[in-house]
């Protein structure tokens, strides 16, 4: 089959890597390019700051005038005020984010504007972009989930003196209470913050300088720029700073699979415990929707769609596990696809988060749901532990309880005495916010708004 590839000769704006006289087909730049335009409207903050340290940098090894770089500034600052006010974008015929904010530069500094690439390759711009962007959207995640976590905490006191039925099996087990169920998702959540940090170490280091990935003949000084961008340290050797990315972007929906995980099965609990069968709490008629046959239904949709959205991103990691498969060093085209996969994803759990800090907020839960005999079975525990406490031995008092049940003369003993830590009695809140609190300072996030703040 013979396919006519047309090429476009009116384009006056050149790409980053193109040389004069020399013309990409429009078929291939359409699918090369792909949804990047989109996505790096994403970047273009991260783009500047990049801009800015790099500038700086460049002036103290001398391939920047002091002048030049007065007005590298001054025209960045204004392309960032762009983008904060929301009028940035990517003209038609540009290529990416970079080629935009270096096309504006030369438009208005001419050969200044041009200067500001020395030193450095796409490739790596692109990667500190993306590391600023990744630790940038990781705070919010960490803000987020820090949110929901002390709506949690809160539930949990508000409600640690009404019962709730413990499952194994989903056959009643032993005594719970709303409590401890909302207490466990709290401490839960610790345990993602965790990983979030995992993560946010990976995409708190500064690659800039590695260039293509094999470094430059310019005396770089990498500290510099490390410290102006707020990193924690430098990806120190060159191939494994263009190696880091994609390990970055796993890293960073691995944490988010998790915290997603810890979301789907608080929803899981939501839809059931809001089902008549269970009936153990109630969501408000604003927060559910009814049905176009039955008029009796109020649907936990927004639990049912936390379930679906957060479950879905449970498969992130594999997808940027397959795009990397099999690739050797070096950089390859293929990793633009992790923009695609990454980007969407933090806007997704950041919204799950919310949505799931309001439906906690609002959600009323019913008390004295113990008193209905129908949860005699769950002090079973109960009564053999009362026995064991009179003398007799654990296995025969178990046997004794198992034979009260089947002649029908065991009467539950519904006064409750759990004081171990953790327990109903001692739900240990505040030692697991305190824990959260520890675990959140680990992040140095003052550390990096300083070091921004005084970049712009």
């Amino acid at each position: 089959m013979h396919v006519n590839l047309s090429f476009n000769h009116s384009t006056t704006i050149l790409k980053l890597w193109q040389k004069e006289n020399t013309v990409t087909s429009e078929k291939i730049e359409r699918f090369t390019v792909g949804r990047d335009r989109e996505m790096d409207l994403h970047l273009a903050e991260f783009d500047v700051l990049g801009n800015l340290a790099h500038a700086m940098m460049l002036e103290t090894i001398g391939l920047l005038t002091a002048d030049d770089l007065a007005a590298l500034r001054v025209e960045l600052i204004e392309i960032y005020a762009q983008i904060q006010q929301g009028e940035f974008i990517i003209e038609e015929g540009v290529e990416d984010v970079h080629s935009q904010v270096e096309l504006m530069l030369t438009r208005k500094l001419g050969d200044i504007g041009k200067k500001i690439h020395s030193g450095r390759s796409r490739n790596d711009q692109v990667l500190v972009d993306m590391k600023l962007y990744t630790r940038d959207r990781l705070f919010q995640v960490v803000q987020a989930a820090e949110k929901l976590f002390n709506v949690l905490i809160s539930k949990s006191e508000e409600h640690k003196n009404d019962l709730l039925p413990g499952y194994t099996h989903l056959q009643i087990a032993m005594p719970s209470s709303f409590g401890l169920w909302f207490g466990a998702y709290a401490e839960g959540l610790i345990d993602d913050v965790i990983q979030l940090n995992a993560a946010y170490r990976l995409a708190n280091r500064n690659p800039l300088g590695s260039g293509a990935g094999y470094g430059s003949s310019f005396p770089l000084n990498r500290a510099m720029t490390t410290e102006l961008l707020g990193f924690e340290g430098m990806h120190h050797n060159v191939v494994y700073a263009q190696m880091s990315r994609g390990r970055t972007e796993q890293a960073a929906l691995t944490a988010i699979s998790s915290l997603a995980a810890t979301v789907s099965r608080l929803a899981m609990d939501v839809c059931l415990y809001n089902s008549q069968n269970f009936s153990f709490i109630v969501l408000p008629d604003d927060l559910t929707t009814g049905s176009s046959i039955m008029p009796h239904k109020k649907n936990p949709d927004v639990a049912e769609l936390l379930r679906a959205k957060t479950n879905r991103m449970k498969a992130l990691p594999m997808e940027i596990t397959m795009v990397l498969s099999n690739l050797p060093s070096g950089y390859h085209r293929d990793m633009q696809l992790l923009k695609e996969i990454l980007m969407p994803a933090f806007d997704e759990i950041l919204d799950c988060l919310d949505i799931a800090a309001f439906m906690l907020e609002n959600m009323k839960v019913k008390q004295n749901l113990l008193d209905d005999p129908k949860y005699d079975l769950l002090f079973s525990v109960e009564r053999v532990n009362e026995l064991v406490i009179n003398g007799v031995p654990f296995r025969d008092a178990y046997r004794q309880v198992g034979a009260e049940i089947g002649d029908g003369s065991y009467v539950a003993p519904r006064e409750l005495k759990h004081t171990h830590e953790g327990s109903i009695g001692n739900l240990q809140n505040d030692l697991i916010k305190a824990r959260m609190t520890q675990e959140l300072a680990r992040f140095e996030f003052e550390k990096v708004e300083k070091a921004l703040k005084n970049l712009v």
